[in-house]
């Protein structure tokens, strides 16, 4: 089906131009000669943008805009208006309009501004339904994503999930280890059964074994009573050993006894208890590493590697940063009680360039944060972490994008668009204030000026910033 979009705008010549164009270009289109045929539209066809005027008598652009967001928040809003202020464009822009142009306007510029809101639509469409295919048929709960490589890795949970193989899940502190241990569980057959958790590195090494395995009464100071091990607890169930690359050396060897026998020795008892769990482990090291540096049993990194899940990092799967962003906004708005209704495309911005160390995890407190912060019903950059809004050019991101033609490029036009580029991002994000854009680029207020003066924009007069500087 060819993509629906409504044109709404009180000029005759500018609404028959926009359809011919759009038409052309291979959209169906349906006008509006104002904002009260455009609401009434709204409700009764679907609609895959609006493309509406600003200024528009009795019922302008900015309630076509909320109209359009009460029908479907996901759907694209692009505002055309003959006033090019920062001002009524940031305004549209934190209503939920996802970008303007302005009258006069170039035809290439609003085919391609078209175009990518037509593809974020879309994108849009194949999120929501994703997570109701991946909620459907896999069940995973918290685990959330759309990259190629989270798809491979939900495959490879519906394989192997309801077999007794051992699993090893690598991948950097924050990347969802434990939720994949906890989806390998929930579509296991022992599901019914216990899921328990042991943080390898959290438990003091003198008191792991008797965590693991039990102990019985007397065989130790402070052993008044017996006491059952977690791996007698999940019997039937699933044993996730977290951090597996931080057990001792000596408990090393009694792990690979219990995972061989099925069978565990409590500290202070002569006799075996048999055990019937399924193992998963997970680290955050190179255990291929560790066992050359005999840090690691070779025998037990074989016996656990049977089949290995490598989470990627957050950095390396930026596609699903809104995703999951939005993930995280709907549970704690749950949770906090707050009337929150999306992320801003500024804060977005902010969301998509920033590094992640901490992964996903990262990602779920700073929208926790957020949520508990923010005032409004749409989260604004202000409400970000200060290190988020701070961040620095990712440069190795950048030249991912840059590349030369074969028919060659002429560096100094390619370098001024990049600039104004730039300068029209940070003047976006600052709500239009030229200082705090500056700020943005790491550059003076005044090479801020002096930079737009050199594109042709006349930089104004702002007596307050000038002050400031």
């Amino acid at each position: 089906m060819k993509p629906r979009v409504l044109v709404v705008d009180d000029e005759v010549s500018m609404r028959e131009f926009l359809e011919i164009f759009l038409a052309k270009a291979g959209y169906e289109v349906i006008t509006a000669a104002g904002g009260k045929t455009a609401c009434e539209l709204l409700d009764r066809h679907r609609f895959d943008l609006v493309i509406t005027d600003l200024r528009m008598p009795e019922v302008d652009g900015m309630q076509v805009l909320k109209k359009a967001k009460q029908v479907d928040s996901a759907m694209p809003v692009l505002m055309v208006t003959a006033y090019a202020s920062h001002e009524t464009a940031v305004q549209a822009m934190k209503e939920g309009a996802l970008d303007y142009f302005t009258k006069p306007f170039n035809v290439d510029e609003v085919r391609l501004i078209v175009s990518k809101a037509l593809e974020r639509r879309e994108l849009s469409r194949e999120n929501i339904a994703l997570k109701q295919q991946l909620g459907e048929r896999y069940g995973f709960g918290n685990l959330v994503g759309s990259d190629p490589r989270m798809l491979e890795i939900y495959d490879m949970i519906r394989r192997v999930a309801g077999t007794p193989t051992s699993i090893l899940i690598t991948g950097e502190t924050g990347t969802g280890k434990e939720l994949v241990a906890r989806a390998m569980h929930v579509n296991s057959n022992r599901s019914d059964h216990s899921f328990v958790v042991i943080n390898c590195g959290a438990i003091p090494a003198e008191l792991l074994e008797s965590e693991l395995f039990g102990h019985r009464k007397g065989s130790f100071t402070g052993a008044i009573a017996d006491k059952k091990g977690l791996f007698e607890i999940a019997s039937g169930g699933t044993v996730f050993l977290d951090e597996i690359g931080e057990l001792p050396m000596a408990l090393q060897v009694k792990l690979l006894r219990a995972l061989q026998e099925r069978r565990i020795m409590p500290v202070g008892s002569m006799r075996e208890v048999e055990i019937d769990v399924r193992v998963v482990c997970a680290t955050n090291r190179d255990l291929e590493h560790e066992v050359k540096e005999g840090q690691f049993r070779e025998d037990l990194f074989y016996r656990l590697n049977v089949i290995q899940i490598a989470m990627p990092p957050l950095r390396d799967r930026r596609g699903d940063i809104p995703l999951l962003a939005n993930f995280f906004l709907e549970k704690y708005v749950k949770i906090l009680g707050r009337d929150i209704r999306r992320i801003s495309s500024e804060a977005m911005n902010f969301l998509q360039s920033y590094g992640y160390p901490g992964n996903v995890r990262e990602l779920e407190n700073i929208m926790e944060r957020a949520v508990a912060l923010e005032i409004r019903d749409v989260i604004m950059p202000d409400s970000l972490p200060p290190h988020v809004l701070r961040q620095d050019l990712d440069m190795s991101r950048l030249k991912q994008h840059l590349s030369i033609p074969p028919q060659g490029v002429n560096l100094d036009e390619v370098m001024l668009e990049i600039e104004a580029d730039f300068l029209a991002q940070a003047l976006e994000l600052s709500g239009g204030g030229k200082k705090a854009a500056a700020e943005l680029l790491g550059i003076s207020f005044r090479s801020f000026r002096y930079r737009l003066s050199k594109l042709g924009v006349d930089p104004g007069k702002d007596d307050e910033e000038d002050d400031l500087d």
